[in-house]
């Protein structure tokens, strides 16, 4: 199986051992993106604001291996806590059209990276 790392400077550094996005037979798995300024490595403290952030680090990895949200078949949001999600939805609503937008679960967790209070991880089909 043939695997190509995709890394951008346009997103956070990974956190750990792993890749911002691997692609294998047209597929491509990013990682969860959480909201971190990759730039100045600030994250905001809204769940409005950390949203934003999560989807513009999602779409940096995306575009650097040649996909746009488009190409997105399948996302998990994670939170921390579940009364984020009508004002995460919301805003996940800006950046996916409803009539072409990917599956997706969305679960609550204990605890994210950093403190943020949302993840997003894809999977996206490469034309």
């Amino acid at each position: 199986m043939k695997k190509d790392i995709i890394k951008t400077a346009n997103a956070p550094e990974p956190i750990g051992p792993y890749s911002q996005a691997v692609e294998s037979d047209g597929t491509l798995y990013c990682s969860g993106q959480i909201p971190i300024d990759p730039v100045t490595g600030d994250i905001p403290e809204t769940a409005e604001a950390q949203t934003h952030l999560v989807l513009s680090n999602l779409r940096a990895v995306l575009k650097e291996a040649g996909a746009e949200l488009e190409d997105v078949v399948k996302t998990t949001v994670f939170l921390t806590d579940l009364e984020l999600f009508a004002s995460v939805n919301a805003i996940y609503g800006e950046y996916f059209d409803e009539a072409t937008a990917p599956a997706r679960s969305t679960v609550q967790v204990a605890a994210l990276p950093k403190g943020v209070l949302i993840e997003i991880d894809a999977i996206a089909k490469l034309n």
